[in-house]
């Protein structure tokens, strides 16, 4: 076989460039949090560091190009995957560290077991500690969610003290549910190994550092899950169904909630928003900035806007209100069964793109779980709806009596959509 000159040169470039990725794949970049200016900063290979995060690993190309800088996992899964693909796209990892919890049947007084799950984390630092895309160890996940044991704690500070005798170029901190002074002073007692703290709130975003404040945390934090209003915190039914608010409801409070702490506050270092992806948690609607099809709310554009000071030229749909027999969701629906109601639509889009709606009718779900494990989207019900136009359609309600929930989903043709729905009960 015979090779010219200059496909040898590429053959030679292109070993080149493979091995000098293979070395910088294989180069931990130091990160570190400082004093400074009345507060804290992230530094990272000398410079500051501010987290534009999200919660999740998908869609993370565009991610990047929204501007945004990082992504927070909350396992070793996929690790390698995860981090080679942030560093190929410039962006930051904190990477959690599964860590049993007791809500699950964990027992932190079995010493055996603890020491087990530390040397098991162990040789999950050791893999992954030098991949220059990571940034932070997460230890654990809400480890205070339904818990009594405060040994946990003492758990978290050894899993902290190992990391730092193994890997010298990372901060590591513990992701709380909620801001609760009484874990607070936990933490401040027993976890000296912590760098930081991490907290993880909904609706009570915007007074996260008075809070902090308040319960006696003096150093530097992240927000490492923000978003909607909780469906704990949420106005709820009789029959106990949250009430969601719209796509565009959720994007007036992500933005202003963001701009009242994480933006003003100088012992922040940063934040990730919840959820960069999809998921089922009480609607297959409430958490996630993206349907299962992957098109983008309205609160993709606001966290494009904070990330980066620009709104996209593509806007997504905006939603003012939906009514269910001249109702809305707040107003508390019962309905009969197999009969015919009215549905009316109040939307628009900011670019005038045409509008295309669809409807969705889910039985109320009733896998119903805790801080964010799994749960199953419930079958849609087919033939509920009948479509007008754009402003009107008909719901024919289901003949079993019970909890419902209506979905409108307003594409703009271009991937992106306004959500709302409305929880009623056919009695």
């Amino acid at each position: 076989m015979i090779c010219s000159f200059k496909s040898v040169l590429s053959i030679v470039f292109l070993l080149g460039l493979n091995a000098a990725y293979t070395q910088n794949i294989d180069s931990a970049i130091k990160a570190k949090i400082v004093a400074q200016n009345e507060g804290f900063t992230l530094i990272r290979e000398g410079k500051p560091y501010f987290i534009k995060g999200a919660g999740g690993t998908n869609y993370t190309d565009r991610l990047a190009k929204y501007g945004g800088n990082s992504i927070r996992t909350w396992d070793t899964k996929n690790g390698e995957e995860v981090l080679s693909k942030a560093y190929k796209l410039g962006l930051t990892v904190t990477m959690g560290l599964n860590v049993a919890r007791e809500r699950h049947g964990f027992n932190y007084n079995d010493t055996t077991a603890v020491k087990q799950q530390l040397e098991r984390l162990r040789q999950e630092v050791r893999k992954y500690k030098n991949y220059p895309a990571l940034l932070i160890w997460g230890i654990g996940n809400e480890l205070n969610l339904e818990y009594k044991n405060p040994k946990v704690w003492d758990a978290v500070n050894d899993i902290a003290k190992m990391i730092h005798q193994e890997d010298r170029n990372h901060p590591v901190t513990t992701m709380l549910a909620g801001v609760n002074k009484r874990e607070i002073e936990y933490i401040k007692a027993r976890c000296p190994e912590l760098d930081l703290l991490s907290v993880q709130v909904y609706g009570g975003l915007a007074s996260v550092p008075q809070q902090l404040r308040s319960a006696g945390w003096k150093g530097p934090y992240m927000v490492t899950e923000w978003g909607p209003t909780g469906h704990w915190e949420s106005m709820q039914t009789p029959w106990k169904a949250s009430i969601e608010e719209t796509s565009s409801q959720k994007a007036a409070v992500y933005k202003s909630r963001y701009e009242a702490s994480i933006k003003q506050d100088k012992h922040c270092v940063g934040s990730y928003v919840f959820l960069w992806g999809q998921k089922q948690e009480r609607t297959p609607t409430w958490y996630g900035l993206f349907t299962e099809i992957g098109e983008e709310s309205e609160v993709v554009d606001v966290m494009q806007y904070l990330w980066s000071g620009r709104w996209p030229k593509n806007r997504a749909p905006h939603v003012d209100s939906v009514l269910l027999n001249n109702k809305k969701a707040t107003d508390i629906i019962y309905l009969q069964p197999d009969k015919n109601y009215p549905l009316a639509v109040f939307a628009h889009d900011p670019n005038k793109d045409k509008m295309i709606v669809r409807w969705e009718l889910l039985p109320e779900s009733t896998d119903l779980k805790n801080g964010g494990d799994r749960e199953s989207r419930p079958e849609a019900i087919p033939a509920s709806i009948s479509v007008e136009n754009l402003k009107k359609a008909i719901l024919k309600t289901p003949e079993k009596e019970g909890a419902y929930r209506l979905f409108l989903y307003i594409s703009d043709g271009h991937n992106k959509v306004a959500t709302a729905n409305i929880p009623f009960y056919v009695k």
